[in-house]
């Protein structure tokens, strides 16, 4: 089996999100992708981030029905900061006989050698970048003091391009506190929680 796990805040999850995780899936031939909310993330640190707990159930109603796709809360049920490196030890040792791979965009893609223990997560899972169309695909040379040839040309092989969608959790969070629809950016099951929980100051 051939997981694909998809890291991010989800804050909230969107159709963005999900095209993404559909692409990746049918593009890099996953035969699973596993939603992780971040918990204490090192790379970033967010004031008034919704609890994990909200985000999770979010990103659940949203893949309700979907096989394929699943939420790990593996990072959110953490007390300490959360590392890639032990979230990818997690599912090495939980999914034994599993093909890891690792969703990341352009950018995370050419940070990634530089992030903690960066040689252990590059020996356990196949990085997937991910880039925006008109825009340049990442380089799997990036990684070319950290892996074998053999296993870089594998990466080489796991860049996939994005279909457009100009969608993000930023947008979808000022238009909730302006008052303003967000029917269309993300699923109605999603937009119900935000509303029902009253998330990102909504005014009823």
């Amino acid at each position: 089996m051939r997981y694909g796990i998809y890291g991010g805040s989800f804050d909230p999850i969107h159709w963005g999100h999900l095209l993404l995780a559909e692409t990746c899936l049918r593009k890099a031939n996953l035969d699973r992708i596993i939603f992780v909310p971040s918990g204490s993330s090192p790379h970033r640190a967010k004031a008034n981030q919704t609890p994990g707990h909200l985000r999770a159930e979010m990103i659940e109603s949203a893949i309700a029905g979907c096989d394929e796709f699943s939420v790990s809360r593996f990072e959110i049920e953490r007390e300490t900061t959360s590392y890639t490196v032990e979230t990818v030890r997690h599912f090495r040792d939980s999914l034994l006989d599993a093909e890891l791979f690792l969703l990341v965009g352009a950018d995370m893609y050419y940070d990634l050698p530089h992030w903690f223990e960066a040689a252990d997560i590059l020996k356990n899972v196949i990085p997937v970048g991910v880039y925006r169309p008109g825009g340049p695909p990442p380089h799997a040379e990036v990684f070319q003091d950290w892996v074998t040839p053999e296993r870089l040309e594998l990466f080489r092989r796991h860049i996939v391009p994005m279909p457009l969608i100009e969608i993000s959790s930023t947008l979808i969070r000022q238009a909730v506190a302006d008052g303003e629809s967000v029917r269309f950016l993300l699923p109605r099951p999603v937009e119900a929680l935000i509303r029902s929980h009253r998330l990102y100051r909504m005014e009823e």
